[in-house]
Order: C-alpha cells, then sequence, then structure tokens
C-alpha cells in the first residue's frame, strides 16, 4: 500500500488523503474507479488466456508461439490465418462493426462523439473475436483490444448504474487505462495512455479516479502473472553525450516509418474495400497474405515479441533486422486493412525494435559507436515508433520507462520520442487512431467530433449584446468599463464603428504599475490587440472550433460579411461548446438507445 500511496503521489503531486467531508460523489466514483479496474483487468487476463488457447488448440506444440509456428507444416501456416479470419469476419460484419481494426478509434469516438457510451456486446465479442485472430497468428498487438474491452466495461458500468454523461467520460476512460496497465505492468503508461490518447487532454478532476483504476489492473494483474517482465531488457548506458546525436537520427527514421506504416495500412485498406467482394469474407485476403509472408519469415506472425526479445539480445543480424521490418509493416498493414481486429501497439514496439537494431548495428559497423550496444538504440527505438503512431511522446516515453525501469535511458528516449512526433505532425499531421477516424469522416480536435458542428453557423450562436469600447477612450474609461462589466474583454470599435482590435485584462497587465501616471494620457488604442483573429457570419462552428483550438482564445469577433469591418457580435468558447453539447443530445436522442 505504502508503494501505491507514493506513486498516487508522482502523479497527482499531491500527499493522497481522503478528506472526512469528502462528497458522496467522490467516494462514488473511488467504488466505481476502483470496480473498473477489477473488471478490466479480469478481462485483460480472461483475453491474454484465450489467446493462449487458441494457440494451443490450432498449432503445434512449442515452447513460444514463433517455436509453434515454425513446427507447423507449411499448409498450417498458410491457412490458419485466413480460417481465422473467415471466422470473424461475419462476427465482425454483423454484430460488432466496433471490433474491427485497431479499436482505440471507436473508444475515440465514443468519448467525443457518442456520450461514452459503448454497446454492452462490445466487451465480449471484442475479446473473442481479437483472440481467435491473434490465435490463429494475426499480425496484430493484443493491447488495442485490450483497450476497448476495458472501456467497454467502463461504459457498460456507467450505463448500468446511469451515470451522467460527464461520469461515464471518466468510467470510460478508467477502464482504458487499467486494460493497458494489466497488460504492461505499467500503472503510469496506463494512465497517461488514457489522458493523452483516450481524452486527448489532462483533465485534473479526473485523473485520481483513472490512476487508482490503473493501479487496480496493474496489481490484479500482477496476482495472476506475477512480477511479469514484459521484455528483457538490458542495462542501459550512455556512453558519450554524442551518442544523442544517433538517437535524434533514431527519431528522425522512426518517424518516416511511421509514416509510411499508416499510409500502408489506410492505403491497403482502401485497396480491399475497392475489392467487389462482401466485408465478411476480405479478413480471408488478409489472412491468406499473412501466411505467403510467415511462410518466408514466421517471425511476422503473432504479437512479435520473441522477435523483440531478441532484438534486446542482440541476436539480430542488420539485414535480418530490415528484414523484418519490411515484412511486418506489410504484415500487419495486411491484417488491419482487410479488417480484421487487432491493435498496433505492439506492431510498433516491433517495427522500433528492428529499425533502432539496424541503426545501432550501422552505427556500430560505420565506427561512430564501438562500444554500443545495439539494444540501447533498439529500446528507443520502440518508444520512437510507438509515439510517431500514436502521436503520443508522454506515453510512449513511460511505457519504456515502465518496462525497463531505468532512468538512464530517459534522455535518449526524450530526444527520439519527440523528434519522432515531431516529424509526423509536420509532414503527415494524423496518428493513427484519427487517420481511421478521418477516412470514416470524424474530425476529432481535443477530443471533440467537430465534424458534427459543420451544418451549424456561427450567427446562429453568437451573442450580439457585447461589450465594446471606442479606440479613441482614455484607460481610465477602459479600466472603469472593464471593472463594471461582467465580460473580461472589450471589442475595440474605430469612428465609424468598424473593428480596430480587442482589449482585455492580459493587454493592460504591462501598464498597470504605472496606471495613475499613464490613465489620461493614454488611449485604448495604445494597449489594445490590433488585428485579431475573426469570424464571419456564415462561417460554420466546425471552422470556428479549429480557431479556437489553433489560437487559444477565451472570444472571437464576429464581423457581418468576410470583407467588412462591421461587428455583428462576438463567439465564445462556452458557446461553442454548448452548441456541441446541444447538438451531441439532440443526436444521441434521435438515435436512439444502444443495445
Amino acid at each position: 500500500m505504502p508503494k501505491l500511496l507514493r506513486l498516487l503521489k508522482t502523479l497527482l503531486g499531491t500527499q493522497l488523503s481522503i478528506s472526512p467531508r469528502a462528497n458522496l460523489r467522490d467516494f462514488s466514483l473511488l467504488g466505481f474507479a476502483l470496480a473498473i479496474g477489477l473488471l478490466a483487468a479480469l478481462g485483460a487476463v480472461a483475453f491474454r488466456s484465450l489467446i493462449e488457447l487458441f494457440q494451443f488448440v490450432f498449432w503445434p506444440s512449442g515452447e513460444s508461439f514463433l517455436d509453434k509456428v515454425i513446427a507447423a507444416p507449411w499448409w498450417m501456416t498458410l491457412g490458419l490465418p485466413a480460417a481465422g479470419g473467415l471466422i470473424t469476419g461475419p462476427i465482425i460484419q454483423y454484430l460488432a462493426p466496433e471490433a474491427r481494426g485497431p479499436g482505440v478509434p471507436a473508444v475515440i469516438l465514443s468519448v467525443s462523439a457518442q456520450q461514452s457510451t459503448i454497446r454492452h456486446r462490445v466487451t465480449f465479442l471484442k475479446g473473442l473475436v481479437s483472440s481467435l485472430l491473434l490465435g490463429t497468428g494475426a499480425s496484430v498487438g493484443r493491447e488495442g483490444p485490450v483497450v476497448q474491452i476495458g472501456a467497454s466495461v467502463g461504459s457498460s458500468l456507467a450505463q448500468l448504474f446511469r451515470l451522467r454523461p460527464d461520469l461515464r467520460r471518466v468510467c470510460l476512460a478508467c477502464g482504458a487505462a487499467a486494460g493497458i496497465a494489466a497488460t504492461f505492468n505499467a500503472p503510469i503508461a496506463g494512465t497517461l495512455f488514457a489522458l493523452e490518447i483516450i481524452l486527448m487532454n489532462l483533465e485534473v478532476g479526473s485523473i485520481s479516479y483513472i490512476v487508482i483504476s490503473a493501479i487496480t489492473g496493474s496489481v490484479l494483474a500482477r496476482a495472476f502473472w506475477g512480477e511479469f517482465p514484459t521484455f528483457d531488457a538490458v542495462t542501459f548506458q550512455l556512453g558519450s553525450h554524442f551518442e544523442l546525436a544517433g538517437y535524434l537520427l533514431l527519431g528522425l527514421v522512426a518517424g518516416m516509418v511511421s509514416i509510411f506504416f499508416v499510409r500502408l495500412t489506410y492505403g491497403l485498406e482502401g485497396l480491399f474495400a475497392r475489392i467487389p467482394l462482401p466485408g465478411w469474407i476480405k479478413p480471408v485476403l488478409g489472412g491468406l497474405g499473412l501466411g505467403c509472408v510467415a511462410l518466408a519469415l514466421p517471425q511476422v506472425m503473432g504479437v512479435g515479441y520473441e522477435t523483440v526479445n531478441a532484438a534486446l539480445n542482440n541476436s539480430l543480424l542488420w539485414n535480418t533486422a530490415l528484414l523484418l521490418l519490411g515484412a511486418k509493416l506489410l504484415a500487419t498493414s495486411l491484417c488491419l486493412g482487410s479488417g480484421m481486429s487487432g491493435g498496433i501497439l505492439a506492431p510498433s514496439l516491433y517495427l522500433g525494435a528492428t529499425l533502432g537494431t539496424a541503426m545501432g548495428l550501422l552505427y556500430i559497423q560505420l565506427g561512430f559507436a564501438q562500444g554500443l550496444h545495439p539494444a540501447f538504440f533498439a529500446l528507443a527505438g520502440m518508444g520512437a515508433v510507438v509515439s510517431g503512431t500514436t502521436l503520443a511522446p508522454m506515453t510512449a516515453i513511460m511505457t519504456i520507462f515502465e518496462l525497463t525501469l531505468q532512468y538512464q535511458i530517459i534522455l535518449p528516449l526524450m530526444l527520439a520520442c519527440i523528434s519522432s512526433t515531431l516529424v509526423v505532425r509536420l509532414l503527415f499531421g494524423y496518428s493513427a487512431y484519427e487517420m481511421k477516424l478521418v477516412r470514416e469522416g470524424v474530425n476529432i480536435v481535443r477530443g471533440h467530433d467537430v465534424g458534427i458542428l459543420r451544418n451549424l453557423y456561427v450567427r446562429e450562436f453568437m451573442h450580439g449584446d457585447y461589450a465594446w469600447v471606442r479606440e479613441d477612450a482614455p484607460l481610465q474609461e477602459l479600466y472603469r468599463r472593464l471593472m463594471e462589466s461582467p465580460f473580461p474583454h472589450f471589442v475595440v470599435l474605430d469612428a465609424n464603428k468598424d473593428l480596430a482590435g480587442v482589449v482585455s485584462f492580459r493587454d493592460l497587465r504591462p501598464v498597470l504599475g504605472r496606471f495613475e501616471e499613464l490613465k489620461d494620457s493614454l488611449a485604448v488604442r495604445e494597449v489594445m490587440t490590433r488585428n485579431p483573429v475573426t469570424l464571419g457570419e456564415r462561417d460554420t462552428m466546425e471552422r470556428a472550433m479549429h480557431v479556437f483550438e489553433r489560437h487559444q482564445f477565451s472570444f472571437l469577433p464576429v464581423l457581418k460579411d468576410s470583407g467588412s469591418k462591421e461587428v455583428s457580435g462576438i463567439l465564445t468558447k462556452d458557446a461553442l461548446l454548448t452548441a456541441y453539447d446541444q447538438k451531441v443530445l439532440k443526436d444521441r436522442v434521435l438515435s436512439g438507445p444502444k443495445t
């Protein structure tokens, strides 16, 4: 228990305590967080057990899954992935379309546009189809399905007790965090995953409950599997600060690999969509493609942690690592592109480990780092590709850190992960999860599906009664108006009553120290913000959302026409969010309850 309290203190920045005056809601949410963490971890344990059961049933005996695949006859390697696609394809197509693909995009969509509501059947069906696909050798990860299973548990429990949408959001995030924490034995990474990827924001009011669920999931996983290391990590050492240049280059290359991975996956998805066959049969084609690749390189089948451990033990040659990198890119893209169910986190770790090994061995061959262990680059590469595919650098950094518990790796890891993220943001702009949603017509900005605002217009939600001041007014008048007005900001108009700028307390801050001296000599025009960002009456609320997100303003002047300076009103961020909530609620009521 003291270890758990210290972990909470690290994450929250304060000593964990329960006040005698804590309200009933806090205690209720605490109970929900514990229950969700427990159930999500049990779901993760059951999911992993199902995978092992299917592998035992379908494949020959062997110490690891790779040994089973190597021992299998060629027809089994070729046919079993296709058979898995044949069994699961109709289930995904007709019973649970949400189970298709990585799973995490469906959870993000639920948070942003469906009031954190996930159908109850998803918990069972996602676990069943994903475990069957992984059991037959699909080249996907188990972390994405575990996130969706945990999130579904949290959402279902919240729906069962008829919790409000904001509390359902917390419960869903708790389940996702517990699933990751149980899978990796990494409660901090689970917490950051929920905040950075699922909620897309740091919600201070929710973080304590998410932490509690993550810790509960991790503790229960340890009860079943012990103090298990996910990977056999070597002891990291930074020989020289000149090596950091190598990690920077690794991050840049990892970013390019991440972009290629995402583009290849969704490019093949588009290719499969154009094949004139029923959707349920297409996973069979993906399975056959995977089988063909696996006949030459059986290491691409399954989660692939055996290959990751081989990279971390310096057991891969340079050319082998590159060959496995390319084969895994193709194998995973075939599986996900054809409509199979599975995650991208494990394939990203695989790609990062092989990429890092290849670059580490190349540095040694070129004489840049004679004492360098290639596994150091493999570890950093794992974090860099995860960061590039998810655009969640903090989650990637903490995942690798919790898997190694070596502080020395932090600096190279941060350098590789941040540089990879920047490359993807600058050259591509979307994570693998966001790209999946964009292809389905859903555009997410900070946890909101702004696509549903496309048919709402600024003129419908702007405030026509706004506070304004003349640009030639003295500071004394501005100060008095600010103190009397309920608005913290003013539109500034010129002599023709056209827009000249905006002004707020922030603009006054530089002159407050000399206010008595300057209050009559300075005019508003000398402190206001000129050329402010504006909206037009005919702009959509979708565009308004993007503008608010890009500039972080609390309000924007609204002009009568795009070519004029005549002010019609102002749009506040609160009005925008209210419009969004009302639209979501209306769509939710009209669509009826989900089962």
